[in-house]
């Protein structure tokens, strides 16, 4: 038996009512995908008096769905790994209402919802909460299963497969102009008035910061990191709504450059940059990220919760861009969305979520070893790497607190599912993040070259006596 579940407190921070835990790699066994990958079509091709040749071929064709069976099987009937959390063992019909009379008959007691059906049903409004949305998430594990489904077998064969492997101009435009260029006021209703759509970080262990301390805390730590200094030439690759490039214009005087390829996103920015005082020093380009001039060479650069959306086919591509752009001394900071190695199903089943209907395109959200990996093959040298998951969790709650005052104004304007997608994102994905399912990198990196003065980056970092005890 474990230690039982005793969290720390933080004032900024609602820790888990039920961490209770999934089956996931742990419980998975390769040998039987393996055996039924083989043995499946062998023993087809044996009975029907197939030769080699026709079993190699019946091997390929039926391999997605051997893995799709085994995939399916397991995450159905596989049990909790290690699981010392007792569920409260309530009916279904204290978490949900059901206002479709199929899924009610077919879902009540002790037989739990999978979780795809769920949302799906609840996006149509055929499913409502029994009380608030986050609540009721975190006791999920009571009330849903993490079963793989039909409907998330085919998306993941016929729309994410097809897009992860393409990743052309074009599709990265469509994506990210759809999503970002869907109206200021829609964002500004989670966001805030910072308009940051990235992890803020917690200082403060006494008091509950806010969603704008949260940002500055965070904007303040990747300029710190970066080293940046007055004058120096700043590229934000993937600048949102530009609030970094003008945060770091104001406060470290740098000449900083903001790049992104949603419209409303510059237009947006370039108000605040004149209304924060700093048009002579931030600028904001309405560009794809690989029609950034190659001539232009600067001393930092920074891509926060962009990279992901490059995909896995260019990321190499994109980190080599990135290289010839920084001066031979300068620093590069990447902050992204990573998931855990030890997966559990609930995992893909929330990113194929966001897949399908937050962040399409943005597949290359991978564990960190895979981004280290790229970074070195790039021919950068990793300076520090921090995980801030738990930080994200925190930001999340308060995009989902905000969402929910301003929920009937953007149903309004937006309609109810748009709504309803977004609840389930913020809500599961503040657990998601604070659980470890996903998380968050964020990676310092220099030239790993000879004469890179590596003596100017010493910091506290390597010196315990000046931390923080709490």
């Amino acid at each position: 038996m474990s230690k039982p579940f005793k969290p720390t407190t933080w004032a900024t921070l609602s820790n888990a009512t039920l961490p209770a835990e999934g089956a996931g790699n742990q419980t998975f066994d390769n040998r039987i995908l393996a055996g039924a990958a083989i043995g499946i079509p062998a023993f087809i091709s044996y009975n029907l008096g197939f030769s080699l040749w026709s079993f190699i071929v019946l091997a390929v064709a039926l391999f997605l769905p051997i893995l799709a069976s085994v995939i399916y099987l397991f995450s159905r009937f596989a049990p909790r790994y290690r699981n010392y959390i007792p569920l409260p063992g309530k009916p279904i019909e204290h978490y949900l209402t059901f206002h479709d009379s199929e899924l009610k008959a077919q879902y009540s007691g002790r037989n739990k919802i999978p979780m795809e059906t769920f949302f799906e049903a609840y996006f149509l409004g055929k499913i409502d909460f029994n009380g608030n949305a986050l609540e009721i998430m975190e006791l999920r594990h009571d009330w849903a299963s993490f079963q793989f489904t039909f409907g998330q077998f085919k998306y993941f064969l016929t729309q994410w497969l097809p897009e992860t492997f393409w990743h052309s101009r074009e599709q990265d435009e469509n994506q990210v102009r759809d999503h970002y260029d869907r109206g200021n006021d829609f964002y500004e209703a989670f966001l805030g008035p910072r308009m940051v759509y990235t992890s803020g970080i917690i200082s403060d262990p006494t008091q509950r910061e806010t969603l704008e301390q949260m940002q500055d805390n965070k904007m303040a730590l990747i300029c710190e990191k970066l080293h940046l200094k007055q004058g120096e030439k700043h590229l934000d690759i993937g600048c949102g709504w530009g609030t970094l490039v003008a945060y770091a214009s104001k406060n470290f005087g740098s000449q900083s450059t903001g790049v992104t390829l949603a419209r409303n996103q510059v237009a947006f920015g370039e108000k605040r940059i004149e209304e924060w005082g700093v048009k002579d020093k931030a600028n904001l380009l309405c560009m794809d990220y690989r029609d950034i001039p190659k001539g232009e060479k600067y001393d930092k650069i920074t891509a926060v919760e962009m990279a992901e959306h490059v995909g896995l086919r260019r990321f190499q591509t994109f980190l080599k861009e990135i290289y010839e752009l920084l001066e031979d001394d300068g620093m590069f900071y990447m902050q992204v969305a990573g998931l855990r190695a030890t997966w559990q199903y609930e995992d893909f089943i929330w990113g194929l979520f966001m897949a399908k209907y937050i962040f399409p395109g943005a597949d290359a959200s991978t564990p960190l070893y895979w981004y280290l990996r790229q970074l070195e093959m790039a021919g950068f040298e990793i300076h520090n790497v921090d995980t801030v998951g738990v930080h994200y969790s925190a930001t999340l709650q308060r995009w989902y607190e905000n969402w929910m005052k301003n929920k009937e104004t953007m149903r309004a304007k937006y309609g109810d599912k748009l709504v309803r997608i977004w609840e389930i994102f913020l809500s599961w994905s503040t657990i998601i993040s604070r659980q470890g399912s996903a998380t968050c990198f964020q990676i310092t990196a220099i030239k790993n070259r000879n004469s890179v003065d590596r003596a100017k980056l010493i910091c506290n970092r390597t010196n315990p006596s000046t931390w923080a005890k709490n």
